[in-house]
């Protein structure tokens, strides 16, 4: 059976059934993305993408090992703090932003000017940047006692204090995202869906600042690092800079990605996808919901069993 209900199959049913029926390969849609979530983050790799993949990006650019490497000023912070961005786009914080290639190519067009596929990736920066600088500029004035510095650790199993601030933040960002791939589908009401219609590049500015809040609670070392330099300095504008410039470096991969398969398509992937709402509709759907249903295990269920109060299988290179 496809997951899309035909209508020729439908069309003589009371409107009543139809709606059930289409209400329940919605509903199938939706257990299926959590389950390939949750697969997704039982076989993920933290080794590999944070150290093989992410290191041997920066760590050749930096002169160094990205994660001890000295600072030596303004300049080499904000290359650092790209570079960075760039390696962590792989990273369990990063993955969800692929999910974004659906709306960005349902928002641009193919043509002879370039705006058309800039614009989309413009208002996910835009998003991201905001939030991002934001929570650099506040952490830079808090200064080194923010959590997500500290190596304190707290109960019997000794769980770090930024491990707890890294599972609260992802959690709830999983949540939000859960929660707008179910509105995508029609079957919760999105508080942000009527400016979602009246403004369509709200929902890329939206998506933006999630990908600029991965910073809220991101435990990637080489960000902690550049966390404390900023932190020392007590210069707020540079916080601000260099969190945004991170947080570019983060959307970079998948704009690079976006871009590549307009032009190699030249422009049918957009057209294909925009042929019908309920199409997009499903793919948004797919990728918030996979994205986010991994962010609430792989965050926040791992924390509860690194607790001792839920249970996450552990895989042999885990």
């Amino acid at each position: 059976m496809t997951l899309e209900v035909s209508m020729t199959a439908v069309q003589s049913l009371p409107n009543q059934t139809i709606e059930a029926v289409e209400r329940s390969t919605r509903w199938r849609l939706v257990l299926l993305s959590v389950l390939g979530g949750l697969i997704l983050a039982m076989v993920w790799s933290p080794r590999l993408v944070d150290t093989v993949i992410g290191g041997h990006i920066a760590d050749p650019v930096v002169g160094g090992d990205a994660k001890t490497v000295s600072i030596t000023g303004g300049a080499m912070a904000l290359l650092f703090a790209f570079i960075t961005g760039v390696a962590g786009s792989f990273t369990a914080c990063n993955i969800a932003v692929f999910g974004a290639l659906a709306p960005m190519s349902a928002q641009s067009s193919f043509g002879r000017k370039v705006t058309g596929l800039l614009k989309p990736i413009g208002w996910l920066t835009l998003g991201a940047v905001v939030v991002a600088g934001l929570y650099g500029a506040i952490g830079v004035y808090i200064g080194e006692s923010i959590p997500q510095l500290s190596n304190a650790t707290v109960g019997d199993h000794n769980l770090r204090v930024r491990s707890i601030q890294s599972g609260v933040v992802f959690t709830i960002i999983g949540i939000i995202m859960v929660w707008h791939g179910l509105a995508a589908l029609r079957l919760v009401r999105s508080p942000m869906s009527n400016l979602f219609q009246r403004r369509p590049a709200a929902e890329l500015v939206f998506m933006g600042g999630l990908v600029g809040a991965f910073l809220i609670g991101r435990p990637f070392g080489m960000f902690r690092h550049l966390y404390e330099y900023a932190a020392k300095t007590d210069n707020p504008v540079l916080g601000f800079a260099t969190f945004a410039l991170q947080s570019v470096g983060n959307i970079v991969v998948v704009s690079l990605l976006f871009v590549g398969i307009s032009l190699a398509t030249r422009g049918r992937f957009q057209r294909w996808l925009t042929a019908s709402p309920s199409r997009l509709a499903r793919i948004t759907a797919v990728s918030f919901i996979i994205a986010g249903a991994f962010f609430i295990a792989y965050w926040g269920v791992k924390l509860g069993a690194r607790a001792g109060l839920l249970w996450w299988p552990t895989m042999p290179y885990s």
